[in-house]
């Protein structure tokens, strides 16, 4: 079995289903997939951006550091569609994670950011139209996780269950990755209002994982099965299966340990083929942005899983794409027309900006052929 996942972006309000509480799409996908090497650059000129998310015919994308959310209009336009209120950026700390979901008659934007006291995720009604979006005022739904100059974490994601996952680094404090009552080091998952699910692994508890360094990708396969890339500290970079209640092993482990107290990574990289962030999966193939790598890998998984199972070394492959070219890349989403998107990050202070710096890039796919 390999990878597969939704290609689709968000519904605009006007394109909105019917229901109460609109469950995300569900994934499909047609085959294997990877870029052909061509490429095409949608914008120019962005500042240290950290998160794309398609809406209908716009896109949206968070500055880290400014606060600004940015639509790019259909027209290919940037414009200002709202500086997110309280944002306290600093190091990697900032504007982070956005997401999209429909509640009702009501669309939202998700967004996770670094505040004044700690990370939280709120969220801001939907108006307007492709071209001149609003975003009305932020109500919280999530507050509370530490925060530090880094390992803050940041991914947002609605899974196929209709519940929103979030990604907490330990924000520099190791042993939070480990402690059941912490909100750090830990994947975790609310519903779309900030409460907390009754079928979670720890009643009452909004902790889906733990044992996590810093987290800051998710995706869904057409099974349903969750992944998550992870920075290492000195050695291993992490993909991993994320099941209900598991342990990643962080700190007392890094990268595949064979320790049977916790659950050992799909695949592993060393730090500077990777440094991993965003996580994206089109048309059976997950790819990963890759920072300090400066790369983009497709990675593909050859079998499936058996139920259980406590690590999944080597039946996960991964190949590299544009070493080099692009500098670092910090996310990544499904474009139209079974494209990818990917942004770079040369301006987060860590890379080395070019003229054009940074840039929104649609990559070219093309299927895998055995042989």
């Amino acid at each position: 079995m390999i990878l597969s996942g939704c290609t689709t972006s968000a519904p605009l309000p006007s394109e909105r289903p019917t229901g109460p509480d609109t469950p995300a799409p569900a994934p499909t996908g047609t085959g294997p997939v990877y870029p052909t090497g061509d490429y095409s650059v949608l914008a120019t000129g962005l500042d240290v951006p950290w998160s794309i998310l398609r809406l209908g015919d716009s896109t949206l994308l968070s500055y880290r550091d400014t606060g600004q959310i940015m639509e790019l209009t259909p027209a290919g336009d940037l414009r200002e569609v709202t500086v997110v209120p309280g944002v306290d950026a600093g190091g990697e700390g900032g504007l982070l994670g956005l997401a999209a979901r429909n509640q009702g008659e009501q669309h939202w934007v998700y967004a996770y950011f670094t505040s004044n006291d700690d990370n939280r995720v709120v969220r801001m009604p939907v108006g307007g139209s492709p071209g001149s979006l609003t975003l009305g005022g932020t109500e919280v739904v999530l507050d509370g996780m530490a925060k530090a100059g880094n390992h803050n974490g940041g991914r947002i994601a609605f899974g196929p269950d209709g519940m929103l996952y979030v990604t907490v680094g330990d924000a520099g404090n190791r042993d939070t990755a480990q402690d059941p009552d912490s909100l750090n080091g830990k994947i975790l998952r609310v519903t779309a209002t900030g409460d907390v699910p009754q079928d979670n692994p720890v009643e009452g508890s909004a902790v889906y994982s733990l044992g996590h360094r810093n987290p800051q990708g998710l995706a869904w396969d057409a099974d349903g099965r969750m992944w998550a890339s992870e920075f290492g500290q000195n050695t291993w970079d992490e993909l991993n299966l994320i099941e209900p209640g598991n342990n990643y092993g962080w700190p007392v482990v890094e990268g595949q340990a064979g320790n049977a107290d916790f659950v050992d990574p799909a695949y592993q990289w060393s730090t500077d083929e990777a440094s991993p962030s965003g996580l994206t999966v089109v048309d059976d193939t997950l790819f990963m942005a890759a920072l300090r790598g400066q790369r983009l890998w497709g990675i593909l998984d050859g079998v499936h899983v058996p139920e259980g199972s406590r690590g999944l070394e080597g039946v996960v492959t991964a190949s590299a794409y544009f070493e080099g070219e692009f500098g670092r890349i910090r996310d990544v989403a499904p474009g139209p027309d079974g494209t990818l998107w990917l942004i770079t990050n040369n301006t987060d202070g860590r890379g080395s900006p070019g003229q054009d710096d940074d840039r929104l890039i649609q990559i070219t796919l093309a299927p895998l052929v055995e042989g």
